[in-house]
């Protein structure tokens, strides 16, 4: 099967929200929640793919013909492609009850890992969610990253343990789900960290910490100064707060700020192998897309992962070889122009 042959097959399977839309730009979930939209209008998750769109490859094939190297390399570990497939909860409440948080998570962290990528697991209210998911990490050799979520520090700490026991490479927070209703009116409280607090956390998570979220050059120094080695430029998918930019908009001016002291990764509307080429020109070391692999593994599990792969694989080296880049390293700013 193709990448639309598995969206045709996953339609049955997506509940009443999720259409497998051909373009999945956010216009047809909008502000649905329950569903993959948002908690106000929907319009920052348009915008997130609207302004990739708005990015122009500047092509040149001038330049030697030689075979494209994709490899990426981060935490001491080499991957197939700078790709991660993003953390999602809830599946079977956003998406639809063929799944729920355990048998997505391991059809998605065998299949990422099958595939030459990592994927990154969620969080949630219900405490097995992360045992599970810390589980099914660990039984693929530690090739996942496990995302939790911006509790109290007592919570966060009992939730590392697990975190710690499956091996994980690294871990996140996505401290942007401070927006969420039930991390507002968590009991103890949960969302927003001051510096100190957030530097007292990663103190004491002896992995790489990787913080999910940052939307300005303000808060990336603020993660650099508490210790972060990666961060997310990531508004939540657009969920979470109407009028804020898009993440394409915002990337290269937080990439040039922390000039090269952590790794940056990016997501929100990145669903192409071109999109990919982009954000890396912009300065990214690689790029976080969630809802495509949802639809993939509704429609065809473990295979629906390799076919989309496959599909940003051959996207991206297309790009690299007809921009004049012959390795990650080599895709630099001038390959792209911005409107």
């Amino acid at each position: 099967m193709n990448y639309n042959e598995i969206l045709d097959q996953s339609r049955p399977y997506m509940g009443n929200v999720c259409k497998s839309c051909p373009v999945c730009n956010g216009k047809a979930c909008g502000n649905r929640i329950p569903g993959p939209g948002a908690k106000g209008s929907g319009t920052v998750a348009m915008r997130n793919y609207d302004a990739w769109q708005d990015i122009y490859l500047n092509m040149d094939t001038l330049c030697e013909n030689k075979t494209v190297d994709t490899t990426f390399e981060v935490f001491g570990h080499t991957f197939k492609y700078p790709i991660f497939a993003g953390p999602v909860g809830a599946v079977n409440n956003h998406y639809g009850d063929s799944y729920n948080d355990v048998s997505y998570n391991k059809v998605l962290i065998k299949g990422c890992k099958e595939a030459g990528i990592l994927g990154f697991t969620g969080d949630g209210v219900n405490p097995d969610i992360m045992v599970n998911s810390c589980q099914i990490i660990k039984e693929n050799g530690g090739m996942g990253i496990p995302t939790i979520k911006p509790w109290h520090k007592d919570t966060y700490f009992e939730k590392l343990q697990y975190a710690l026991n499956s091996n994980s490479i690294a871990i996140a927070m996505d401290i942007d789900a401070s927006g969420l209703p039930f991390l507002k009116n968590a009991n103890p409280p949960a969302g927003r960290k001051t510096v100190e607090e957030l530097k007292e956390i990663i103190d004491q998570t002896p992995v790489p910490f990787i913080v999910k979220g940052i939307m300005t050059v303000k808060g990336a120094l603020k993660a650099k100064e508490a210790g972060a080695s990666a961060i997310v430029v990531s508004n939540h998918g657009g969920r979470v707060l109407d009028g804020t930019p898009a993440t394409a908009q915002v990337l290269e001016e937080i990439v040039q700020a922390v000039d090269g002291s952590m790794k940056v990764f990016v997501d929100g509307g990145i669903r192409t192998g071109q999109d990919v080429f982009k954000a890396l020109a912009l300065g990214a070391d690689g790029v976080l897309i969630c809802r495509p692999f949802v639809n993939m593994i509704y429609g065809a599990q473990e295979q629906g992962i390799q076919v989309y792969v496959d599909k940003l694989a051959s996207e991206l080296k297309d790009a690299m070889e007809m921009c004049g880049a012959s390795s990650l390293k080599e895709i630099t700013r001038d390959m792209v122009r911005c409107q």
